[in-house]
C-alpha cells in the first residue's frame, strides 16, 4: 500500500487544496481547517450552504490561508462568505473537526462507490487497497512515513458528498449510494498517534495497536461552540 494522494483544507467547508506533502502534528495536517465560516451560534458548513464547497481555499508561503487567493482576513476574503449568512474567523481547537483530526479514504472503496474522491474530502488517500479493507481497519495503525496513524472508526457520511465540489449542484444519488451500499461509512476517522512528515508515494502499512484518541468528536457532532474573537 501506498500514499497516492494527499489534501489539506485551510478554511472549513471551503475547497481543498492538493498538495505532494504533509506535516502530521498532534493537531493533524499542519494549516488544515485553521479557519471556518462563524454563523454565531453554530459554524456554517457545506451541509447547508452547498455554495461554500466551490469556493477554492489554499494556503499561502507563510502558512496564511487564503480565500480565492486573498488573506481569510481581508475584505475580499470576508466578502465571498457574506453571502452566506457567516463571517470568517480563525479557531486552532479540536472542536473544529468533526470526529478527529484526520480522515483516510482507500482507493478500493472509492472505486466501488464510483464517485469523486474529493466528495469526501479526504487528508489521505491510500491506494493499493481492495474495495472491502478499510472496513477491517479500525483498531489498526498505519505507518506512512515518519508518522504513525491511528484508525477509529469508520466515518458516517453526510449530504455533503452528494454536492459537486466543482459546481456545486446536488446529485443525491451519490449520497444515496453510501447508504445502501456502504451502511452510511466511507473513509475512516482517524488520527496522529506520531507525527511526521509523509509524502505521496510513501509506503503505507497497516498494524494492530492498542491507541485511542484523547479527544473524539467536533461542533458538529454535538461539542460546545464557542464564537471566536
Amino acid at each position: 500500500m501506498h500514499v497516492e494522494a494527499l489534501w489539506r483544507y485551510p478554511v472549513k467547508s471551503l475547497g481543498g487544496e492538493r498538495i505532494t506533502a504533509a506535516e502530521l502534528t498532534d493537531d493533524g495536517v499542519a494549516g488544515d481547517r485553521l479557519v471556518h465560516v462563524s454563523g454565531g451560534r453554530a459554524p456554517l458548513t457545506g451541509r447547508t450552504r452547498h455554495g461554500l464547497l466551490t469556493i477554492p481555499a489554499s494556503t499561502g508561503p507563510d502558512g496564511t490561508p487564503l480565500v480565492a487567493g486573498h488573506r481569510w482576513d481581508g475584505p475580499e476574503a470576508g466578502a465571498l462568505v457574506e453571502p452566506f449568512g457567516g463571517r470568517l474567523a480563525r479557531y486552532p481547537g479540536p472542536e473544529r473537526f468533526d470526529v478527529l483530526n484526520l480522515l483516510v479514504a482507500t482507493d478500493g472503496a472509492v472505486r466501488a462507490w464510483g464517485s469523486d474522491v474529493r466528495r469526501l474530502r479526504p487528508n489521505l488517500l491510500i491506494g493499493g487497497v481492495d474495495p472491502d479493507a478499510e472496513r477491517d481497519w479500525p483498531g489498526h495503525a498505519l505507518l506512512v512515513g515518519d508518522a504513525v496513524i491511528g484508525v477509529f472508526s469508520l466515518r458516517a457520511r453526510c449530504v455533503v458528498t452528494s454536492i459537486d465540489p466543482d459546481s456545486g449542484e446536488r446529485h443525491p444519488d451519490v449520497f444515496r449510494r453510501i447508504r445502501t451500499d456502504f451502511g452510511g461509512r466511507l473513509a475512516l476517522n482517524c488520527w496522529v498517534v506520531r507525527p511526521g512528515r509523509v509524502r505521496e508515494g510513501d509506503t503505507a502499512e497497516l498494524v494492530p495497536t492498542d491507541e485511542l484518541p484523547d479527544h473524539v468528536g467536533g461542533w458538529i457532532t454535538g461539542a460546545p461552540y464557542a464564537l471566536p474573537g
